[in-house]
């Protein structure tokens, strides 16, 4: 295809134009947005366009040099990952950040496919696949070590220049670095890649054992916590929103109270339903402290990014088709799959089962529910949510959550016929952005992070009435862990009565 032999240079020079014209242009979009024109707009554009081209110069450089063949493979690699990245940044406003990451490595297959659209083979194909032909494909003289040495120099001399020619801008470059740096390819991916497995790595490490609990009674008592998945508060119906989308559960008696978050993203904000206290630190969570105070302890899942957990009663959707092979595996209906056997037939005096689901969980909201819930249409059925009308994306979501509320009532129905004291508390993990200032899903930094993604809902039902819930203001997330082990009757020195939602009669 390319008889003739191209220099190193040349060769860099090409993939580095391509790179920064091709994917970044929601880059520049939101510098140009950031700034107030004149001739320090002007510096500050010209700087980051040279510290782009320098930057992947100096990639290309020396991965093809260091490399060749292999190192041809990684470029190609690089390609496509920008090429995917620049389509969920312009389909889904997303920002690469080391929470976005997390939320790549822990998707599920069944859940990425979800993504899957026209748009994006073409954004693969058009903007990784073609380049990468050309990659390959053209013949390269690599020159000597001075040469390669040379290059390397002058790189670094252009992204020295443009840095330090932008000295003065420095302060308003760091206070825009976090959205201008996850829009900046390959690198936004590659360093969050490396910061978020070491953030695993840390997360990983042996949880902090809380003190010994003891138990106040050997009265029989039941919690089922339900995680949601992206239920954001304000599309409740409890909450005021004028659609009805908590049909099932408002004959029910439940508690209400608005909850803010504490992550924009599973893994933290699973972490925070199940922790004592709000740390950095991995403290012993809920339901490991339960059963090694002798609990019974189960967990439900058709989600991910739960803290390590130290039980041996832990059911994925396939364990539960099992238990009811008539149960359609598509919707989270199969969590409850034998749910009533389980705390009937207990020989435990205290049970606690964990139900995390992912019914409200993007972009195809309309495939996350049976038919028979379609309450509002016509709904998206597409994943690139922008290309949709934001009502059709309410009417999808919306009925997710109606779906949502009737495994709810359902899982209340079943503690029914529970003879002891029970409960149900459900809490989202974080809420969900539905094109509010073209902003899609969820995983937008904390400190810049919408409402839609932070406000959630925070639902209580209680058998017994001599446990009643106080009359809050509002709740969080920590809230959970204090209130189950009262409900529950765990005395502990980790137990925080500010954080408790209960209170006896």
């Amino acid at each position: 295809m390319f008889p003739n032999k191209v220099s190193l240079t040349r060769y860099a020079i090409v993939l580095s134009i391509f790179t920064t014209l091709a994917f970044h242009i929601p880059f520049f979009k939101h510098l140009f947005a950031q700034l107030e024109g004149g001739a320090n707009a002007v510096l500050i554009t010209v700087g980051a366009f040279l510290l782009l081209a320098g930057l992947n110069f100096l990639l290309y450089w020396i991965l093809v040099w260091a490399g060749r063949f292999v190192g041809k493979c990684v470029v190609s690699f690089t390609l496509i990952g920008d090429a995917i990245t620049l389509y969920f940044i312009n389909d889904y406003e997303a920002l690469v950040t080391d929470e976005m990451m997390g939320n790549v490595f822990n998707t599920q297959m069944s859940e990425a496919g979800g993504f899957f659209s026209i748009g994006f083979v073409l954004y693969v194909l058009l903007l990784g696949v073609l380049p990468s032909v050309y990659v390959f494909a053209r013949k390269v003289d690599y020159g000597s070590w001075k040469r390669f040495l040379a290059g390397i120099g002058a790189a670094l001399g252009v992204v020295a220049a443009a840095a330090f020619g932008n000295i003065k801008n420095w302060p308003w470059i760091d206070r825009n670095a976090t959205e201008l740096g996850s829009l900046l390819m390959p690198w936004s991916y590659i360093v969050n890649s490396f910061r978020y497995w070491d953030a695993e790595k840390q997360r990983n490490r042996k949880e902090i054992l809380l003190p010994d609990g003891v138990w106040a009674d050997d009265d029989p008592a039941v919690c089922v916590l339900v995680i949601g998945e992206s239920a954001r508060s304000d599309h409740f119906s409890y909450f005021g929103y004028p659609r009805e989308t908590n049909p099932f559960t408002k004959a029910d008696s439940l508690r209400a109270f608005p909850a803010i978050s504490s992550a924009t993203f599973t893994i933290a904000g699973v972490k925070a339903i199940l922790e004592p206290v709000e740390s950095a630190e991995l403290y012993e969570i809920l339901p490991n402290y339960l059963y090694r105070s002798g609990a019974d302890v189960s967990w439900r899942t058709s989600n991910w990014g739960e803290p390590p957990c130290h039980f041996p009663r832990y059911y994925h959707i396939e364990d539960l088709q099992k238990r009811d092979p008539e149960a359609d595996p598509s919707f989270d209906g199969i969590l409850l799959a034998g749910l009533g056997e389980d705390i009937l037939s207990s020989t435990a005096a205290k049970q606690l089962v964990v139900i995390h689901t992912n019914t409200n969980h993007g972009p195809s909201y309309n495939n996350k529910y049976p038919a028979e819930f379609e309450h509002f249409t016509p709904v998206c059925n597409t994943v690139e949510m922008a290309k949709t009308s934001q009502q059709e994306l309410f009417n999808a979501y919306d009925n997710s959550i109606v779906y949502t509320d009737y495994l709810l009532h359902s899982v209340i129905e079943t503690l029914r016929s529970f003879p002891g004291r029970s409960c149900m508390i459900y809490v989202s993990d974080h809420g969900e952005s539905l094109g509010e200032n073209n902003l899609y899903m969820h995983g937008v930094p904390y400190s810049m992070a919408p409402r839609e993604q932070l406000e959630i809902p925070f639902l209580v039902w209680t058998s017994d009435s001599s446990y009643k819930v106080k009359d809050l203001p509002q709740a969080s997330q920590h809230h959970v862990f204090h209130s189950v082990i009262y409900f529950l009757g765990l005395g502990s020195d980790a137990f925080d009565e500010n954080k408790n939602i209960f209170e006896k009669q």
